[in-house]
Formats: C-alpha cells, structure tokens, sequence
C-alpha cells in the first residue's frame, strides 16, 4: 500500500490536463465499487488524455488508471457517510481554474473550443460531476489524515530507521532576507498615463472595437491577444481596485479609468453568472520616471543605512519598508519556492536566482548587500539589498542541522501508513469486482474482495 499517496496525488490531477470532452463509446463495466461502477469507457478517456499529452503507448497503464479510480470511488463512498462534501461554488472556482489552464495551454477559448468541439459552458456541464467527486474524495482523505501530528520521539525514530548510507545529500543552503522598494509616482507624473487610458476609453465610446483595441494597446501580456477577455472571474480571483469596479457594472457597461497596483483599467462587463462575471480591459502599465526611480533609491539608501548601523533591525525594516508582499510578513525573510508548505527559509544555492547567487557569492554570513537597481519576476523595475542570515555548507543529512527537512518526511511517513490503513480497512469491508481482464495487472490482486460481514 506504500504507492496509495502517489495514487491519490494523481487523482487530484485527473482531469487536470483533460483534452477530451466526451467518453469513448464503450460500455463494458470495469469494476464495482460498493453502488458504484467504473466503466471501461472512464479508463480508455484517462489512456487517451495519455496520449494527447505525446506520452508513449503503454497499454499497462491502463491498470494504473483504474487504480486510481478504485481509489476515488473508495473516497467518495465514504464521504457521504461522514457528510463531507463540496458546495456549488467551490465547484465552479475549481472548473474555472481549469478551464484557464487549458485555455492557457491551447492558445486562446476559440482553439480549445474548435479542439473540444464543443463550447466552453458545455465542456464544463460535461465535466462538473467527475470534478465534483474528485474534490469530495480530496477532503475527504484530508480528514483521514487532518489529525496526523508527529512527535519529536517520532522523528528521531524515523531517522535512525534511514540506513546510514542511504541519508540524503545536501548541497550548499542559505537563509535569505531582501528589502525591495519600487519607485511611487507623483499624481502628476501619473497624467499621461491616465490620459493615454482615457484616449482609449472614448474612442471604444465613440464607436470602436474594444477587442481591437486591447489587442493594439493592452499592455496586459494575459489578455491582450484575447482582446482583453479574462473569462469568468470571481472577486476572490482579481485585486480589490478591480473587483470593486467589475462587480459594480451591469453587462455592456464601460467603466471610467481606474487605478490599480498594476497601472490604469478601462474595463467592461461582458456578461454575469451569479457571482462570476466575464469581463475585458486594457491595461495601461505606469513606467516609473527618472525622478521617481531618484526618490526610491534615496529611500532605500536611508533604510538600508539604519539597517547597518542597527537603529532599525532586518525584521522590523522589512515590515514598515519593504514593498515585496511576500516576504515583509515574513521578516523580510525568503522561503524555499520549492518548499512552500513547510515555510522552510533554507533555500540550496542551485534554486537562487542568478542575480542574488551572484550577490551572496561575495557577502558573509550576517552582512548586507549595497541597495542595488534590479527587476523582478513580474518586469517591476526598483531597487533592494539582501541579507544573508546563514549558510550551511555541503553535508550528509543529520538531525542537528536538517530537522525542519526530517520532521516534513517523517510526518509524510506517517501520513502515508494512516491513509494506507485505512484503505486497507475500507476495503476489506467494501465489495469490490474487477473485471478479468484486469486480473494481471500489479497491484490490483488485492483489490478484489469478499467484504467482512
């Protein structure tokens, strides 16, 4: 039972890269699964997403793919005992941000419809009750596995059962603080931006095609080949300035320009659908000016000056001063993207960006860089100093230095043995039949069941 973690991870992406918008005209019955059925048609549709992906034909597989079913099934089932289930709206979120995805993926709504041959509204009628069951059996195994803690004693334990040759190694680690500002216009400086908005604004009032428009001048890289299209969003999806005015039209309305931390909107309402609505804007970015970019680096200096000269620690700079979300909550400190729900701050020194390994490759433990001009993920432009709190070097895991690391596998662990004996449990005392021609399949043998009275 050591592979039903990965079962279940797969499940929660099963129609995640979903390419095809019908099952297989096949109506042969897979498995029982208590009142529940699985047919073929269900394992055929996974093995052609399969291969829509370019992966190679592998028809064994397919016995993978019912397993995986076997398992939702399993979860689900046991979700209406226990009064676990879903609302309407987390449904429509979680299909919206599919839908996005595949969008994303097949360059625009028009090619993916053209693809699914089929519309948008139709595809998600289609997939609503797969995805439904998928995210019940989803919570539902979180409250297998909601109150799983683990022990120091646990860990430890853990540990020493981890053949000395067979530990982990780990390459060069560092902790990492940045204090980022970006440079803030005046009202002024911000005028012929908000004109340049207010240009467009009239001439889609005048009569002119607003997808045109976005296309021509947006400056949103998301939406600008959509004609400014962002889909159905809900309030939770966009910033505050934006949902503020989207909610607030009725469809066919144009908005006046508005700010937002990206820069001037003109958006328009394309249609509602309850708390969802479709809308389009143009974006209008705001460059920062010259004198703009002279303030923020006079700021930045002031506050890195009293940072070194220890009248304002790291921490406390980094939550008044710092212009970066999500670290100045965090001290200022960075977490390891790779590892974001252990909150773990080590980062190795193969994951940094170039730009700051190369600044840390000089710096020692405890020091600060010069504030230096640099641009972010997203193409903002400011400037930032780091600090670099520590640095572990090369080394064979060991409790001492790499415990945040082992408590996550060690918790994982016993995640994995919880969830395993419970569906050792569930299906004991599930009827459960697979069809024959499965009868080979590796780790299928002890699906097939005489449930305990």
């Amino acid at each position: 039972m050591k592979r039903i973690l990965g079962i279940i991870s797969a499940v929660l992406l099963f129609f995640a890269s979903n390419l095809q918008a019908q099952k297989l005209p096949l109506d042969k019955v897979a498995a029982v699964v208590g009142g529940a059925i699985i047919l073929q048609s269900d394992i055929e549709m996974q093995y052609a997403q399969y291969l829509a992906q370019g992966n190679p034909a592998n028809e064994n597989i397919k016995c993978y793919f019912l397993q995986q079913l076997l398992t939702q099934k399993l979860l689900s089932q046991q979700a209406v005992i226990d009064s676990v289930s879903v609302t309407e709206e987390q449904v429509d979120d979680e299909i919206n941000r599919r839908m996005r995805s595949m969008i994303g993926r097949a360059g625009g709504q028009e090619r993916l419809e053209q693809f699914l041959n089929r519309s948008i509204i139709q595809y998600k009628d289609e997939i609503r009750p797969d995805i439904r069951e998928q995210m019940i059996a989803n919570k539902m195994q979180g409250t297998i596995s909601e109150k799983v803690s683990i022990s120091p004693l646990e860990i430890r334990q853990f540990f020493e059962t981890i053949p000395r040759d067979s530990l982990p190694y780990y390459n060069t680690e560092v902790e990492i603080g940045e204090i980022s500002m970006y440079p803030k216009l005046t009202k002024k400086e911000k005028e012929a931006y908000r004109d340049k908005a207010e240009a467009l604004r009239l001439r889609i009032k005048g009569g002119e095609s607003f997808e045109t428009l976005a296309r021509l001048y947006s400056q949103d890289p998301g939406s600008a080949a959509e004609g400014g299209d962002l889909g159905f969003m809900d309030r939770t999806m966009l910033v505050k300035e934006f949902a503020a005015v989207a909610f607030k039209l009725k469809p066919g309305e144009l908005s006046q320009v508005f700010e937002s931390e990206f820069g001037f909107h003109v958006l328009e309402v394309m249609e509602r659908r309850g708390e969802q609505a479709r809308v389009r804007h143009i974006l209008i970015k705001i460059d920062p000016t010259n004198a703009s970019l002279e303030r923020c680096k006079a700021k930045i200096d002031s506050v890195y000056q009293s940072v070194v000269d220890k009248k304002l620690d790291f921490s406390t700079a980094a939550s008044l001063h710092s212009d970066n979300n999500e670290t100045k909550f965090n001290g200022g400190m960075m977490l390891n993207a790779d590892n974001v729900q252990s909150r773990t701050t080590f980062i190795p020194t193969d994951k940094l960006d170039p730009m700051i390994f190369l600044a840390l490759d000089t710096m020692k433990v405890g020091t600060y860089s010069k504030p230096a001009y640099f641009t972010s993920q997203d193409g903002k432009t400011g400037y930032r100093f780091l600090y670099l709190k520590s640095r572990i070097g090369p080394h064979t895991a060991n409790l001492e230095q790499d415990y945040p690391k082992i408590k996550e596998n060690a918790y994982e662990d016993k995640v994995s043995r919880v969830i395993s004996e419970w569906f050792e449990k569930r299906r004991k005392s599930t009827f459960i039949k697979i069809d024959e021609a499965y009868k080979d399949c590796e780790g299928l043998a002890d699906w097939t069941t005489n449930p305990v009275e």
